[in-house]
């Protein structure tokens, strides 16, 4: 239970301020006062915790925030829900889970569909939970290959010439997907697999002419595609694959906003079965505080 009760009990520390709540624990067992519906929420989410522990065998201090501001923030799930929903693979640097309702349907939408569309405001986690299923899914051979891309746009500044090949040219337009990677996997094993082409990491040019088969596909910054482009790697897809396409709208960087792929896209494969769409906002930001006030203040600029 020492993963439960955290480092010097401060889990159940923050478990009393968080839900109004006493705690006493008595050898193995835990005693709680309060609310009832306080108490009823408070051991729920130290059940579903042992929980964890027992079958993955760790829990970060991390990982427990994380499952005590989601119960909080919760309007329709509850900590359980949360739990059913972290990723975590036995070779995985740490277990991945969702901060948020929206995130855990995000999640929910990847394990149940072909196809899932993530659109959302920067800091939502729609990059870093696609990477996250992607190597899940590679770790437990249910794909062959991670394929991520992305469109090569410069965001309003110009790179000018930049030296080296052409792969090390758009290097600098994957650079979080990268950084996922190695956040997940030991960064020798990455390189191994970007040797070997288990992982790789493209433009969305280079998607052209491919069939995609038992392939793991994220397309990510799908805002700065343009129609073509999206359709050409939505067709792409062959058996035993799956596609995760993530964007901002609001962040367009095309000379017209109006040709955006991701744009147009949900008008045409809205109603597609096996076909999911998922919309996070400014409440699933898990960057900065100040994060969340920066995107309000611009949408309310924008009004």
């Amino acid at each position: 239970m020492r993963d439960v009760y955290g480092d010097l009990d401060g889990n159940l520390r923050t478990l009393e301020e968080s839900f109004q709540v006493r705690v006493t624990t008595h050898d193995d067992t835990v005693e709680l006062e309060g609310d009832v519906d306080d108490v009823k929420r408070a051991a729920e989410l130290l059940r579903q915790a042992a929980a964890l522990v027992t079958s993955v065998g760790k829990m970060s201090p991390q990982d427990f925030e994380n499952a005590l501001q989601y119960a909080l923030r919760q309007d329709s799930c509850d900590s359980a829900d949360f739990f059913r929903q972290m990723l975590f693979a036995p070779t995985m640097r740490h277990a991945v889970s969702p901060k948020s309702p929206r995130q855990a349907m995000f999640i929910r939408a990847m394990q149940q569909h072909d196809i899932v569309f993530a659109i959302g405001p920067a800091g939502t986690g729609k990059t870093y939970l696609a990477v996250a299923m992607a190597v899940v899914a590679f770790l437990e051979k249910k794909v062959r290959r991670i394929i991520l891309a992305r469109p090569a746009v410069e965001a309003g500044e110009r790179l000018g010439f930049l030296p080296g090949d052409l792969i090390q040219k758009v290097n600098p337009y994957m650079r979080p997907l990268y950084d996922a990677l190695y956040d997940l996997m030991d960064r020798d094993r990455v390189g191994v697999l970007l040797e070997k082409d288990e992982i790789e990491v493209a433009p969305v040019a280079f998607m052209r002419g491919r069939t995609l088969s038992e392939a793991f596909v994220i397309l990510d910054e799908a805002q700065n595609t343009t129609p073509a482009q999206m359709k050409m790697l939505l067709t792409r897809l062959g058996q035993g694959s799956k596609a995760v396409i993530t964007g901002d709208i609001t962040q367009i960087d095309l000379p017209d906003p109006k040709n955006s792929g991701l744009v147009t896209i949900q008008r045409i494969l809205n109603n597609v079965r096996g076909i999911e769409f998922v919309y996070l906002g400014d409440r699933d930001i898990v960057r900065h505080d100040l994060v969340q006030r920066i995107i309000r203040a611009y949408e309310k600029h924008g009004e």
